[in-house]
């Protein structure tokens, strides 16, 4: 029997267990402070076009552009701090289904402009994020 197997055949059961619920705890720490921020933004931007929305989609895809792009030029960033801000944070700070209903409440003019805006501008957020982190990071 190998060192790696004994440890394993010794083990402790519970240990496993939280060992699982970590990456699912660190997501939901994330998740909750993304969805709340998120919240508090979109009520900073009452009625009409759905700014809030467009905001939040927008920094979040400026910040995941630059959280990637620093996870894979340094390898600086944990597992964990992948999954509480990327997976978590960010993942609920943006929010794919809040801007359909929104953009399905809107008149067909506006509908093609939001849209396009949440598209166009997160794309450009996103590469925005990884020159940023270029920049600062050499």
């Amino acid at each position: 029997m190998s060192e790696t197997d004994a440890h394993s055949a010794t083990e402790d059961p519970g240990a496993r267990w939280l060992e699982r619920l970590e990456p699912l705890l660190l997501v939901a720490v994330g998740g909750f402070a993304g969805a709340i921020l998120r919240h508090a933004v979109a009520a900073a931007f009452p009625g009409g076009f759905p700014w809030g929305t467009l905001a939040v989609n927008v920094a979040g895809s400026f910040a995941l552009g630059a959280l990637l792009y620093e996870a894979e030029l340094s390898g600086r960033l944990s597992a964990e701090t992948r999954l509480v801000l990327g997976t978590g944070f960010l993942s609920s700070f943006t929010t794919y289904s809040t801007f359909a209903v929104q953009t399905a409440a809107l008149s067909p003019t506006l509908a093609v402009a939001n849209v396009g805006a949440n598209y166009a501008l997160g794309f450009v957020a996103v590469l925005a994020g990884r020159a940023a982190v270029g920049e600062v990071t050499g």
